[in-house]
């Protein structure tokens, strides 16, 4: 296996590929439309990664995040910088994502926040501001929740 991408659904494809363009500087790469007008299948790249889309297929239990009621994955963004935190942060705002969880430093190194865009996908947006080991992530866990020795 060399490479892994992710597969989005959503009720409105082509709208979802627009909204990904202005929130997050998508660049398109093809689209195939079906006779019935839906978009069977498209390709956008974000950065060094390839994210493919289509709309709902209803008859063969595909469903995007509105009709299964809530997000079933998230995507991980991570920018050079604060600045480019707040920068993308503010740009995926003004195309129309909601905040889930406003930007904050995690206990793990990372300064992170969580949207959630018109089509249900969630998005965390981070930048590692701390390097952090996995021991001391523990540690740090573990003193959140009171179990530390």
């Amino acid at each position: 296996m060399t490479t892994v991408n992710a597969y989005l659904t959503v009720d409105g494809a082509s709208d979802a590929l627009d909204f990904y363009r202005r929130a997050f500087d998508a660049e398109e790469l093809y689209r195939l439309a079906m006779p019935d007008g839906r978009l069977g299948h498209a390709e956008m790249r974000i950065g060094d990664t390839l994210l493919m889309i289509s709309d709902e297929w209803p008859e063969g239990g595909i469903l995007g995040p509105a009709a299964r009621g809530g997000a079933t994955t998230s995507f991980a963004v991570t920018v050079d910088d604060v600045a480019a935190l707040d920068a993308t942060w503010a740009q995926a705002l003004a195309a129309g994502a909601t905040v889930e969880r406003e930007r904050e430093d995690q206990f793990y190194g990372h300064r992170t926040g969580t949207l959630v865009d018109p089509f249900g996908h969630r998005w965390s947006i981070s930048v590692v501001v701390e390097d952090v080991s996995p021991e001391e992530m523990q540690r740090r866990l573990a003193a959140m929740d009171g179990t530390e020795a």
